[in-house]
């Protein structure tokens, strides 16, 4: 050892809890300077700007110890809630036991055993392909379905979420999140139960698929009754593919482990799933498949990385996966969610006549749409007015901002320009939670109906920003 370097002073061991304790206070500054510089710009502006120290189950604590109710769950994330302790113990066990992951030459168990059990609550499918993200589960099944079918073009419905990478962004039905970066894939739209248009866009014979939301998150619109059964019908006729997206509706969020299986007899091809599977720590997505559409892909030795992924079937992701599904099987998760469900959706369609902002209750277990529309009163419909002549939505907004600032509770609307709510709390959510969400909500709609002036006020300052963001 030279002198130089015995004198060199010892680089201090990395410390996450210090790091944390020295500049968790610049989180918003840090964000605005390296990434995203929109999202804390938009936080600010409706007051979602908060500090949250911790988290278990359904709920987060802030620095001052105050409880707030989450009611969306990482937009569906979170199935189980945060830091569910069976999930921790196997993340915890699978670190402890150093396996030798990702060498890309072997066979490691964790994979096939949470393929087994995932294919155990998918009867009529038999293999999967694990990659990191629902976007990626959506982009396999896209690949998949064009290299079973020899057919270049995938249908979607209008105003379909399927994912922002280009694959999935070519099979996205809102305009919004599209524009600037095409040239994208084939595609073609069909409106959500619109059968005689799936029909003529069969007829043209290039479609290889037809990828669907049984219920669709920007709006919680589910799919009419008998429509996916007789799309099926249509598409096999045809040579083409059913994907059933259930990215966000699987795993239990519905109250069926897939909202495919509300409807009798439906079957897809693909299925796509991923957020809850993660357990909230690791991220996962699966793209689960019959068998003769994975022999069509892998079909030969030479093909046999023709579609890979980096991190695909890592010893953490698919132990988290394998103590969810343990955890949904050992703890009813699914019957507790369709139990739930119908508890706070019912609450809440019990409302809709009692206050004229309300329009309409929807959706199934937990995946609730709760509308407003316009009021029959002078005074409410020019209110409203106001707002939807600055940007529809606002009324959503101005919902949901008094919430979290008054109650504690965090919830979203459903999507851009419009005046829907969708609440996706974890599936562990009970009675107790319920009543304190209808409480809370009840208390906003009383506001506003009242004129109460914090809720209108906030809604003219949006209303202002809208249009001078024009």
């Amino acid at each position: 050892m030279t002198t130089a370097e015995s004198a060199s002073p010892q680089a201090a061991p990395f410390d996450l809890n210090g790091l944390l304790a020295a500049r968790g206070a610049e989180r918003y500054e840090l964000h605005d300077r390296y990434l995203n510089h929109q999202l804390p710009r938009m936080l600010h502006t409706i007051g979602f700007d908060k500090v949250y120290e911790r988290a278990a189950g359904a709920h987060f604590w802030d620095a001052e110890g105050n409880d707030y109710l989450d009611m969306l769950a990482g937009f569906g994330v979170m199935g189980l809630g945060r830091h569910h302790p069976v999930v921790r113990q196997a993340l915890h066990d699978v670190l402890d036991l150093q396996l030798a992951d990702l060498t890309r030459f072997d066979c490691p168990p964790l994979p096939g055993l949470l393929a087994e059990r995932l294919l155990g609550h998918s009867p009529h499918l038999d293999r999967v392909f694990f990659g990191n993200s629902g976007t990626e589960a959506v982009e396999g099944a896209l690949k998949f379905a064009r290299c079973a079918t020899g057919r270049s073009r995938v249908l979607y419905c209008e105003h379909a979420f399927h994912g922002l990478t280009v694959g999935s962004l070519s099979v996205n039905g809102e305009s919004s999140f599209r524009d600037g970066f095409g040239p994208l894939l084939p595609d073609g739209v069909v409106a959500l139960g619109d059968l005689d248009a799936l029909e003529r866009e069969l007829k043209r014979g290039d479609v290889a698929a037809l990828i669907v939301e049984p219920i669709q998150g920007k709006g919680v619109h589910a799919t009419p009754p008998g429509y996916l059964r007789a799309a099926q019908e249509l598409l096999h006729r045809h040579k083409a593919l059913l994907i059933a997206d259930e990215v966000q509706t699987g795993l239990g969020r519905t109250g069926d482990f897939y909202a495919y299986q509300h409807e009798e007899g439906v079957e897809p091809d693909l299925v796509c799933v991923a957020k809850a599977l993660s357990g909230g720590y690791v991220p996962v997505g699966a793209t689960l498949g019959r068998d003769w559409i994975f022999r069509k892909v892998f079909s030969s030795m030479d093909r046999v990385l023709v579609h890979s992924a980096s991190f695909g079937s890592n010893a953490q992701a698919m132990a988290a996966g394998l103590a969810v599904l343990s955890v949904m099987e050992d703890e009813g998760i699914v019957a507790r969610a369709r139990a739930t469900g119908e508890l706070l959706k019912s609450r809440l369609t019990g409302l809709v006549g009692e206050y004229e902002l309300l329009a309409d209750v929807r959706g199934r277990g937990l995946m609730i749409g709760v509308e407003f529309g316009r009021p029959r009163s002078l005074r409410l419909r020019s209110r409203w007015t106001m707002l939807q002549a600055a940007r529809k939505g606002l009324f959503a907004q101005m919902v949901v901002v008094p919430l979290l600032q008054r109650h504690r509770i965090l919830t979203q609307v459903s999507g851009d320009h419009l005046e829907v709510i969708k609440l996706i709390p974890p599936l562990v959510i009970d009675e107790a939670d319920v009543d304190r969400f209808v409480g809370a909500f009840r208390a906003v709609m009383d506001d506003a109906h009242n004129g109460g002036g914090l809720v209108w006020d906030f809604g003219k300052t949006l209303a202002r920003q809208a249009v001078s963001g024009r």
